[in-house]
């Protein structure tokens, strides 16, 4: 769907707003009432950003919405610049709107090969994934409201994107029942939430399906190397600038960073 002048404008407000760090008390402009309008708009920023897009955050709309906005999950870009290796060990400082909305969520990544034109299943998609890991999405808008008004808003401003760190790999996780894996989140050293993968609709592969099914329909295409994350499993932590963030999978496998204001 191209977008229209008025969903052109609101795109320069929310690239505008982003990078001259400018909080949003209102949406601004006409809010979309569908994810194909949303969608519009955040093709209409993405072609205004300019930077190179890394991987894709994929996100959960709740049951009560989704037969409304006619799916279950939403989508938005990470750029490349904002992607960041905390793998071995690193606490990297992830910064944030401070006046806007700002949360934290523990998530698995998976890296994708060549994905073609292929016709993929929650089996067969395994064999796209290059790497899986551990990780943290870091979801910052500058408008403070972004997740009240509904999916279509949420998804309009990046789909509330603001970076995401790369934690270490799940090791043998083709040969483990992920969805079982024990997950837990830490605000400060406070546990704040604990889940397992099944809360995950079809789990992480079913987010790769569904990324992979919408980027088509909108003829982007995902380059080799492209990182998708997958999804909130504990949930998503409001956090501020100053606090540290904390996810542990199985019990073992760790990775933090710290928050910092824009």
């Amino acid at each position: 769907m191209r977008a229209t002048n008025e969903q052109e404008n609101v795109a320069k407000a929310f690239v505008a707003a982003r990078t001259k760090k400018t909080p949003l008390t209102l949406y601004p402009g006409v809010v979309p009432e569908t994810m194909a309008e949303a969608y519009a708009i955040q093709d209409a920023a993405i072609a205004l950003d300019g930077r190179r897009i890394g991987g894709w955050k994929v996100g959960r709309i709740a049951a009560p919405l989704a037969e409304r906005y006619g799916d279950n999950r939403l989508t938005g870009p990470i750029f490349a610049d904002e992607i960041v290796d905390g793998s071995a060990g690193e606490c990297p400082a992830m910064p944030v709107y401070e006046k806007g909305f700002a949360a934290a969520e523990a998530e698995v990544l998976l890296c994708l090969g060549e994905v073609g034109e292929g016709a993929w299943d929650l089996e067969s998609v395994k064999d796209l994934v290059i790497e899986l890991r551990t990780g943290i999405e870091i979801a910052s808008s500058p408008f403070r409201e972004i997740n009240d008004h509904g999916p279509a808003v949420t998804a309009s401003d990046y789909g509330n994107n603001k970076g995401l760190v790369l934690g270490p790999a799940i090791a043998g996780w083709r040969e483990r029942d992920l969805l079982a894996m024990p997950v837990e989140f830490r605000i400060d050293a406070e546990r704040v939430g604990a889940a397992t993968m099944e809360t995950m609709l079809d789990g992480p592969f079913g987010a790769a399906l569904f990324l992979i099914r919408t980027l088509r329909a909108r003829g982007i295409a995902i380059a080799p190397g492209t990182w998708v994350s997958t999804g909130a499993i504990t949930g998503v932590h409001e956090i501020r600038p100053g606090q540290r963030a904390e996810a542990l999978f199985d019990g073992q496998i760790c990775v933090g960073c710290t928050i910092e204001s824009l």
